[in-house]
This record gives structure tokens, sequence and C-alpha cells, in this order.
């Protein structure tokens, strides 16, 4: 039986990379947009880090490769986001790499945990964002730095996945009870329709 510390992380069955690649694929990818076509997620920077994880480092590059006509470049910044408006910028599309940029700046001035920590919760609300992928992003990219070694590249992910949520962060509305439906196709005309039907979510 493994006996682990109270607080650290527990023992995992990942391959250790000592090859740099997760890094290099990391840079590759942060010139990239979040999305593309205007809400569909990148789901790169998630997919190198499970490669990684799993073994199959020699073949990260190969799969960016094929993957790259699915990327766009990241987005023109459209107006900074400060400690003094963040709360206007939240859940604007257009701000992501306003958002990015804070976020870098965020963790290079201060540790990446204490950024975390004061940035959770105020964007759990706004967790549907995006079809939950950018607070899936965040988690590899936390899971990487918990487990691994602490670089530049590792760093700067969890920026850009917060940048990410916050531009996305999209709060859901309050629950409201539904009549009993005799039948389940009932039960579905009578939940109300997003009145917004364009883009994702």
């Amino acid at each position: 039986m493994t006996e682990t510390t109270p607080g650290t992380p527990p023992a995992t069955t990942s391959t250790p990379d000592a090859s740099g690649t997760l890094d290099e694929a990391l840079e590759r990818l942060h010139s990239s947009g979040p999305e593309r076509d205007g809400w569909l997620s990148n789901h790169a920077p998630m997919a190198v880090e499970a490669l990684v994880r799993n073994g199959q480092a020699a073949t990260v590059h190969r799969w960016l490769d094929h993957y790259r006509a699915k990327l766009e470049d990241m987005p023109d910044r459209f107006a900074e986001v400060t400690p003094a408006n963040w709360r206007e910028a939240l859940g604007d599309p257009r701000r992501i790499a306003d958002w990015a940029v804070y976020f870098e700046r965020e963790t290079a001035d201060r540790p990446w945990r204490e950024v975390l920590a004061e940035w959770w919760p105020r964007l759990l609300p706004g967790i549907a964002g995006g079809a939950t992928h950018p607070a899936i992003r965040l988690g590899h990219s936390v899971r990487t730095l918990l487990t691994t070694e602490e670089t530049g590249p590792r760093v700067k992910e969890v920026a850009h996945a917060l940048g990410y949520w916050a531009a996305r962060h999209q709060p859901l509305p309050p629950l409201a009870p539904l009549a009993p439906a005799r039948t389940a196709a009932d039960a579905l005309d009578a939940v109300p329709r997003v009145p917004d039907q364009s883009g994702g979510i």
C-alpha cells in the first residue's frame, strides 16, 4: 500500500517526458487562438498534454502538423483588461487575446497557484461557456504543473486557459421547475428555448 502525504498530488502512472516535447508543443500553440470558425474549441493543448502523459511524446509534433489546418491565429487585441475593468470584460469573446495577456502578466508577477486560487471562484459560475472546454483545458494545464516540472510554457498554458474561460464566461440562468408531463416528448417541449441559437455556448 502506498502512503501519500496530505496535500500532495497522488501518484500517477504517466510516463515522464525528458525530451521537452510538451514545452515545444505548447510554444507552437500559444500563437494560436483557443477557437476556430467562431466558436469551436481548439483541442490541441489538451491533446498534446494527454499524448505526452501517456508516453506518446514522439508522436506529438506529427499530430500537431496534421491538426495545424484547424488552428487559427490568436485574435487581435480589443482593449486591455485591468484589475479595475475586468468585470466588464468577463464573458466578452472579443477580449480573448486581452484576457490571455492579462493572465500572462498575472502569472509572471505572482505564483500561478495564487492566481488560480483567486480566479477559479470568480470563473466557476460561468463554467458552461465554451461548452466547458476552457475549464477542461485548465484542468490539463494544472495537472501538468502539479505532477511535473514548472516551466515557462506550462505556466503560460495556465494563463491562456484562464483567459479563454474568462472570455467565454457564461453563467447559466436560474433553474425553474416545470410542470409534470405525460411523456418525455411533452417534457422536452415544455423546456424554454435559448433565445439566441447562433454560435456555441
